[in-house]
């Protein structure tokens, strides 16, 4: 997170109001809730776990148990089942 100076961003008016309620602070204006974007989407991070779950939830219904999926995927057995349990397909 980076500041900026509100003097070079709002006008004085909107400062000369904002002052009204907080003085020499940090104040932080958070962005609308349309602006904001999902964990791991720029990255690709979301998309890789997807499909990792997606390749764990086959396997699982192509018989593996859930103790063999653990050790395959480096996770514990109580992670395998929350993916293979889940409804999200």
């Amino acid at each position: 997170m980076r500041y900026t100076n509100a003097t070079k961003v709002l006008p004085q008016k909107l400062i000369t109001e904002i002052q009204k309620y907080v003085q020499g602070e940090t104040l932080y204006i958070p962005k609308p809730k349309t602006e904001y974007m999902n964990w791991g989407s720029l990255s690709g991070g979301r998309r890789l776990l997807e499909q990792r779950n997606t390749e764990i939830r086959n396997a699982f219904q192509n018989r593996n148990s859930v103790e063999q999926l653990a050790k395959e995927f480096f996770l514990s057995t109580e992670t395998i089942k929350k993916i293979v349990y889940s409804h999200k397909k």
